[in-house]
């Protein structure tokens, strides 16, 4: 069975680390009516225990790092609640961990598929193709008869499927081991894309761009990303043997992030910046300081990412005017350590970030250790020195 719910879909607790009320419902009940995607799972293989504890693979494809893990360890809390709670048989969770019966293969998954584009709809339609309206379901979910998607498609699969499999990789499947999984995850997320689309996205957001494709058309911003992937990440990128990480960035950078027919927004991509940052731009500056001949303090364009978050969690864009922010779960911790910097004012500024940029949670590291919390600062100083001021700064550092 496979899975494609996002991140999202496995967790079971909130911040506090309490069960969110759903799953704690779900447990309470056992599993005869779960309601949570994780409860469910749980219970369905409770029903093939029952039915002779028959192989299988749980196979999450979620673009999430140690996906496979993910989905083990929230099937495994629900099915240890219920047997502490006698309404399951010990042997069922015994079932769960033995991964010659049931296994939780890793994946890593790349390709773009965003909602349904209008301008993909009209070019549809003026070739004479009729009927290409989505239907908008009561939750804002896009039905449609086209799928926008990229060319560029990468699904790698670590080969533990207990019961046997179809031929995957005959369809253009990397079959591999669970080291080569996780380097190709570690290429993408912390290198080679995901550094790249957060950078786009809080600079877009602040200068006012509704679409990626369109800011690769900057020619600031699209040397940013060129910066931040070929000068800052290659040297330290993984390469996991089976896709060669220089290819694959200059696809990103010459194919895919300028296509216009994939309407990713920044505003999008900017959810949940807190929770990504760590991973897409901590795991690089982690393999600078562990690194003799790597100095972290060289880094420019990396912290010039960083600052532009900081400016905009300030929630105001580059003209002055008030901005909307992207869902984010440490949003009023963050922008409430911001409430006293002024656009304009740069006394507010000093000791603003000190508290955010020390945080190891964020960012993976202290900002400051590795010698890179004061280029921050000043950074992010010179982007919120006034209207105009992210544009500035962006010229002064890319020309």
């Amino acid at each position: 069975i496979s899975f494609t719910i996002t991140e999202k879909g496995y967790a079971l607790k909130n911040l506090d680390g309490a069960y969110f009320p759903v799953v704690a419902q779900d447990i309470q009940n056992g599993p005869g009516q779960p309601r949570h995607a994780m409860s469910v799972v749980a219970a369905l293989l409770y029903e093939r225990f029952k039915a002779g504890a028959l192989p299988l693979a749980v196979v999450s494809m979620d673009n999430c790092s140690h996906n496979g893990e993910k989905l083990q360890s929230s099937v495994l809390a629900v099915a240890k609640e219920w047997q502490k709670a006698g309404l399951v048989e010990a042997e069922f969770v015994a079932y769960l961990e033995d991964e010659t019966k049931v296994a939780f293969p890793w994946s890593m998954i790349d390709k773009i598929t965003p909602r349904p584009a209008g301008q993909v709809q009209a070019a549809l339609e003026e070739s004479g193709l009729t009927d290409m309206a989505p239907i908008i379901t009561s939750r804002n979910t896009y039905i449609a008869p086209y799928v926008n998607a990229e060319t560029p498609e990468y699904l790698v699969i670590e080969d533990k499927f207990p019961n046997g499999r179809p031929a995957l990789e005959a369809a253009g499947v990397y079959m591999t081991d669970r080291d080569t999984v996780n380097n190709t995850e570690r290429m993408k997320v912390t290198t080679c894309l995901n550094p790249l689309h957060t950078a786009l996205a809080v600079y877009g957001c602040l200068l006012g761009y509704t679409s990626i494709a369109a800011e690769m058309q900057d020619a600031q911003l699209k040397k940013l990303v060129e910066k931040i992937g070929y000068e800052e990440g290659m040297p330290v990128v993984v390469n996991p043997g089976i896709i060669d990480p220089m290819d694959f960035i200059h696809e990103v950078i010459d194919l895919r992030l300028p296509n216009p027919y994939i309407p990713d927004m920044p505003q999008r991509i900017a959810t949940d910046t807190s929770q990504k940052v760590a991973i897409r731009f901590g795991e690089t500056i982690k393999s600078y300081m562990e690194r003799p001949e790597l100095d972290p303090a060289s880094l420019t364009y990396i912290p010039l990412a960083l600052a532009g978050w900081c400016r905009y969690l300030l929630a105001v864009d580059d003209q002055g005017r008030a901005m909307e922010l992207s869902s984010d779960p440490m949003l009023e911790q963050l922008t409430g350590k911001l409430a006293g910097v002024r656009l304009g004012d740069p006394a507010s500024c000093r000791g603003c970030l000190k508290e955010i940029l020390s945080n190891p949670a964020v960012f993976g590291v202290n900002l400051y250790d590795a010698g890179l919390g004061e280029k921050v600062e000043s950074m992010f100083a010179e982007l919120a020195a006034g209207p105009g001021a992210v544009r500035a700064t962006l010229v002064k550092y890319l020309g």
